[in-house]
């Protein structure tokens, strides 16, 4: 995979690998965006909730303890302690856009680019692998109906092959007859 940006200075990979399912939806966890950012968690929840206007239920999830507790099992590289004690936010696509005009260095907005580069990456992949599946169920559906006309060709050719094999009618020999 290649870098989505060839200005950013992170590899879409690493963005990439920090973005989860939960309830449908493509999200970051906000100690990813910290990370990435180059803030403290607690610092980008601060900022967050100071403009909680800006982030209504689909851009933001707060995530419950289970889906908490299911992600962090998903991670190789959780340890214990190093990560908060409370539940963290996940930021869908556009409450990743909305973080630009909360945080207002230069670097977070280098940062914002790529990771809304990341997502539109990964929508079109998705959508990719959407058109594919539907060329693969018509390649189905036409190998379906050509199986179907190739066993019926088959079956004829075994009647036909067959009725040689049947006694046939004793014939008449037709031309001149020699004495």
């Amino acid at each position: 995979m290649e870098n989505i940006d060839t200005k950013s200075p992170l590899p879409a990979e690493s963005i990439i690998r920090k973005i989860y399912w939960v309830r449908g939806e493509k999200v970051m966890l906000d100690e990813d965006l910290a990370e990435l950012y180059g803030v403290e968690v607690k610092r980008l929840k601060e900022a967050v909730r100071r403009n909680l206007k800006r982030f209504p239920a689909d851009f933001l999830l707060a995530l419950t303890w289970e889906e908490y507790h299911s992600l962090r099992s998903q991670y190789a590289s959780l340890k214990r302690g190093q990560h908060s004690k409370f539940r963290p936010f996940a930021f869908t696509e556009q409450g990743v856009a909305m973080l630009s005009s909360v945080l207002h260095s230069d670097a977070a907005i280098l940062v914002n680019i790529a990771i809304i580069r990341a997502f539109v990456y990964i929508r079109k992949i998705l959508e990719l692998d959407s058109v594919l599946r539907l060329k693969i169920d018509e390649l189905e559906k036409n190998v379906a109906s050509h199986n179907e006309k190739i066993e019926l060709i088959f079956q004829a050719l075994k009647q036909f092959m067959g009725k040689k094999d049947e006694p046939s009618i004793p014939r008449r020999r037709i031309g001149i007859k020699l004495r």
